[in-house]
């Protein structure tokens, strides 16, 4: 029998998993995302991802959850502040044995997943994807995605492995982690710094890593993050470091995520990165003034959009 798998939002990360997924054989994917728009076109055009490796699929893809039939897998892809609607939503397609992995930003989307499905799974990872247009999403570069276990929801690690395995067959680059904590975290304070920074000077991750004052607070930030986790006794599973040396050499001029909801006009998860990383630190008697200083900015300039008198 086939392996049923829904990716749950299905923008540009999700678009890129679930297409690679679709090319095999014994596994049929779903996509659920209310953007109409880039459901239909997913539908009438296939899936299109181009970039890094170039190629279309066929998948089924909706804005109706209840069209979605019960399924052994789920990705969660959706912004973390959609994350409670989505679940909402599709919480009936996972079933009582159904396993759903997080591929989102921050902290707190598995807490709020497993309050209405069984068998969670933390991910993280620096893949970078963008949306190209309804239908065709864009893969900048292949990177590890880290997966295991969330702890709280009693997920066998087998299922981790299983997962694993058909996300590695599909072509990504999986690895399983009996604690993928670590992993999560490094991901997070990478985020802490390289979204907020960008987000408010309106700089590229680029020329934010080259210009002194905006990288010197990349490095206070980092370790800030990196005082929270320790009290928290988690191991980072590498350098953030690294990881904004490597995303300030890329081609391009990459805007961080939380840049390119702020020119839209578009709530950021910055309560999910920087607030989660505020609120742990506050409570742990770790001094974070930076993280509480730039949620606080964030926050104000969204509320900036409503026009307040």
């Amino acid at each position: 029998m086939s392996v049923k798998i829904c990716i749950v939002g299905c923008g540009a990360l999700g678009s890129v998993i679930g297409a690679h997924l679709t090319r095999l054989g014994n596994v049929e994917v779903y996509a659920y995302d209310v953007a109409r728009e880039h459901t239909l076109a997913i539908r009438e055009r296939g899936l299109r991802i181009s970039g890094a490796t170039e190629f279309t699929v066929k998948l089924q893809a909706t804005s109706e959850a209840n069209e979605i039939p019960v399924c052994d897998f789920g990705i969660f892809a959706t912004k973390s502040l959609h994350t409670k609607a989505a679940v909402e939503q599709t919480a009936h397609v996972f079933g009582s044995s159904g396993t759903v992995c997080s591929v989102q930003n921050g902290l707190g989307n598995e807490e709020i997943i497993a309050e209405r499905v069984r068998y969670v799974i933390r991910g993280a990872t620096t893949m970078a994807a963008h949306l190209i247009g309804p239908g065709h999403a864009g893969f900048e570069f292949h990177s590890n995605l880290w997966i295991g276990p969330f702890e709280p929801s009693g997920t066998p690690f087998e299922r981790v492995q299983q997962f694993a395995d058909l996300l590695n067959r599909s072509g990504l680059r999986v690895v399983p982690l009996r604690d993928a904590r670590g992993a999560q975290w490094t991901k997070l304070i990478f985020n802490s710094a390289v979204n907020p920074v960008g987000a408010l000077t309106r700089l590229h991750h680029g020329a934010a890593h080259r210009s002194p004052p905006t990288s010197a607070l990349y490095e206070a930030l980092l370790q800030e993050g990196e005082s929270v986790a320790k009290a928290l006794g988690i191991s980072l599973h590498g350098d953030p470091r690294e990881m904004i040396a490597e995303g300030a050499s890329a081609p391009g001029k990459r805007n961080a995520s939380m840049l390119q909801d702020i020119l839209a006009h578009r709530p950021t998860e910055v309560d999910f990165i920087n607030g989660a990383i505020a609120d742990h630190g506050e409570r742990l008697g770790i001094p974070v003034p930076l993280n509480r200083a730039l949620w606080q900015l964030v926050k104000g300039l969204e509320h900036s959009w409503t026009h307040p008198a």
